[in-house]
């Protein structure tokens, strides 16, 4: 990818436009958005503002649904996951920061349906690192990125909001 690769907010505004044409076609009427904790939740809240979508934002802490809970041991930063209303019949907007292995998408969707079942998901993420361990893609991604498999990449925030290329310990 260009030099935009670690840009956040043109990877945002190209996401924000994106999610803006899919939503003015109709086909997902009152739509629920929400946002996975943490990036996830820092880029719904802004998607959320921007659009003027009318529900109240939801948020999923995945911590319970990870499939490494036994390995890597609960997060000491577990917090509860709040949705507005059932998911039942709605029509959802799942966002997050990254996608790489398609994991935390698979654990944020387990979490959904414990709310009821939506009548639709559409996934958008910031970046997709391409590198999926499950079948799960996203309907709207900001941009993609290749990173070394010693890497990870992490989004700071809420403001300003900013993309890290890290080497794991």
């Amino acid at each position: 990818m260009t030099s935009n690769a670690l840009n956040a907010n043109a990877l945002y505004d190209k996401m924000r436009t994106e999610l803006s044409a899919l939503l003015a076609q109709g086909k997902r009427p009152d739509p629920l958005m929400i946002g996975i904790h943490t990036g996830g939740v820092w880029l719904a809240e802004k998607l959320h503002t921007d659009l003027e979508i009318a529900e109240e934002l939801g948020v999923l802490d995945i911590s319970f649904h990870r499939d490494d809970f036994e390995q890597s041991g609960l997060n000491p930063k577990v917090q509860q996951s709040k949705l507005p209303c059932p998911t039942e019949g709605r029509h959802i907007i799942l966002v997050d920061d990254v996608i790489m292995s398609g994991r935390t998408i698979r654990a944020a969707m387990n979490e959904l349906f414990d709310f009821g079942r939506p009548s639709s998901v559409t996934l958008i993420t910031l970046l997709d690192l391409q590198q999926r361990e499950l079948p799960i893609q996203a309907d709207i991604i900001g941009g993609t990125l290749a990173i070394s498999p010693d890497q990870s990449v992490k989004l700071t925030g809420p403001e300003p909001l900013a993309l890290e290329i890290r080497n794991r310990s």
